[in-house]
């Protein structure tokens, strides 16, 4: 009895660590991923968020560049996330179908569930689509702006959750980068 009791109470926290949610595979076939190179003209890797891309301040998305992808790249996508979360991940961003020839997102993207250039904007854990900025209830929070190259473009509707996006996205991520800053209120 306690021997199952342990295993059920295991499954259940690698399910809740993982947030039931698989992780789309960075191998492509025949090889490892290549490395994307994530910036921003606002803050440096690990370091604080300005608070204008926060809830505290006007919460529009911070300005991001990247490197070029591979060949082959038909569409990039981009979630960011706070693993710091009391109740598991925290999605903030999912963005999906961007062409692969943009290299950087300006400061405040639109809230638009399709921008000029033809990308998609999921819905984050704020129940809204587009950015929702850092807002820790307690704590120094990290937050992860992911990029990935993919070799196909999704063809999702927009409005879709990060579940969605990485299952689409799964067996076809040909480079990744992150980029990740800190925020505490």
């Amino acid at each position: 009895m306690v021997k199952k009791r342990y295993l059920v109470i295991l499954g259940l926290t690698m399910l809740f660590a993982s947030d039931g949610i698989a992780q789309p595979t960075t191998e492509p076939k025949g090889g490892t991923a290549m490395k994307l190179i994530v910036k921003s003209s606002a803050f440096q890797e690990g370091a604080m968020i300005p608070k204008p891309y926060t809830c505290d301040g006007r919460d529009v998305s911070p300005p991001l560049e990247w490197d070029t992808p591979p060949d082959g790249t038909k569409s990039l996508a981009l979630i960011c996330d706070d693993p710091d979360a009391p109740m598991g991940t925290w999605v903030h961003w999912v963005l999906y179908d961007l062409p692969p020839h943009v290299r950087e997102l300006p400061e405040n993207v639109p809230l638009r569930r399709v921008l000029e250039n033809g990308a998609k904007q999921g819905n984050n854990d704020f129940r809204t689509t587009g950015y929702g900025g850092p807002c820790p209830p307690r704590g120094t929070h990290r937050y992860f702006f992911k990029l990935y190259a993919l070799d196909i473009v999704l063809n999702l509707d927009p409005g879709q959750t990060k579940a969605v996006v990485l299952d689409a996205m799964a067996g076809h991520v040909l480079a990744e980068g992150a980029l990740m800053g800190r925020y505490k209120r």
